[in-house]
């Protein structure tokens, strides 16, 4: 990977502003695009997208097109490392996949994602601005009970689970009339964890059953239409599929080396080390997470998303379906931080 090097000087200032950013990977180097192109996508092509929300911080997601070639993503990756470094480290990276985009992505284009055949070139071109992201989470499962992100609209629920409507000051803990008694558990922790760690105690949790959905609900996702049916058999599928495992990362014999120091969730949040960098498998869910600590050095964090690769190849994972998910210390997502106890 390293024999690449992405062009100096592909970022400006203004990506430290608040704001959508997108640029197409060509020949190296990072081409921004125009706001009437953005949210359509050339599969045969490598994208940077920075959602930077000021204060309420930055996601770097890089989309890789199905035909897109490997020196493009390498290219990719290379610039994603260059965009972070230029950001202090700070943004929360995430490797989309053509076909498999996580719900977070999609919201970022309000008027819908577009795959178009081939590639093509661009030229330099204004951002795009974006608004406020509302969250929905499923809850689901019976032993190994996960939330997982879903699609913001009516069609993501169903009566045999528990949902979560986040919508900054107010967070929707909805129980599902066939939902068992773990998964009623779970949504009234998972809600408290956005509530504690994601607003530091400000927002107001409201409880609700199917059929009693509240005013803000409403709202957002307008009137509930009729639910399908839950199956025992789904939960089962869940937790197999929530099955984690963690492992930590270290270059100190010069090359890297795997260790694993759990082979199952909930972990102890104490097992993440400051010092070292940590790889959180869920690839049974499709998913690998890789936790950057603060006093890490240099050339772990430089690595992490070669980690991630080296890792999927390992324990044969499919490349173009697993989603990778780049975590510095401090910016844990609420779906890292549920793998552990007593998250606060």
């Amino acid at each position: 990977m390293l024999h690449f090097q992405a062009a100096p000087g592909q970022f400006g200032p203004e990506v430290r502003q608040p704001g959508l950013y997108v640029w197409r990977v060509e020949k190296m180097k990072a081409v921004q695009l125009d706001r009437s192109e953005v949210g359509a996508f050339y599969n045969g092509d490598s994208y940077l997208v920075l959602e930077n929300r000021g204060d309420q911080g930055t996601d770097l997601h890089m989309w890789i097109g199905e035909k897109s070639s490997r020196d493009e993503q390498v290219a990719c990756a290379m610039l994603a490392t260059q965009l972070d470094n230029f950001l202090g480290g700070d943004p929360v990276q995430h490797r989309q996949v053509q076909g498999f985009e996580t719900p977070e992505f999609m919201e970022l284009f309000p008027r819908g994602v577009s795959y178009k055949e081939g590639g093509v070139e661009s030229g330099f071109r204004r951002p795009q601005g974006s608004g406020t992201v509302h969250r929905l989470y499923q809850i689901k499962g019976k032993r190994n009970i996960r939330a997982k992100e879903v699609e913001l609209s009516w069609k993501s629920f169903n009566k045999g689970d528990c949902f979560i409507l986040d919508l900054g000051d107010t967070i929707v803990s909805w129980i599902g009339s066939q939902a068992n008694i773990f998964e009623k558990q779970k949504v009234r922790e998972i809600a408290s964890l956005i509530r504690d760690t994601d607003r530091h105690g400000k927002a107001r949790i409201v409880d609700t059953n199917e059929g009693d959905e509240p005013e803000e609900m409403v709202k957002v996702l307008g009137q509930m239409p009729a639910l399908a049916e839950s199956t025992p058999e789904e939960d089962s599928k869940a937790d197999a599929s929530n099955s984690a495992s963690l492992y930590k990362v270290s270059d100190a014999t010069g090359s890297m080396t795997t260790t694993k120091v759990s082979e199952k969730s909930p972990f102890a949040k104490e097992l993440l080390v400051r010092d070292d960098c940590f790889i959180l498998d869920n690839g049974a869910n499709g998913k690998i997470f890789v936790w950057k600590g603060n006093g890490a050095n240099a050339e772990e964090k430089r690595v992490a998303l070669q980690m991630a690769d080296n890792f999927i190849e390992k324990m044969n994972y499919p490349r173009m379906k697993t989603q990778v998910e780049i975590l510095p210390q401090g910016k844990e997502t609420i779906i890292f931080k549920q793998f552990f106890n007593n998250w606060n």
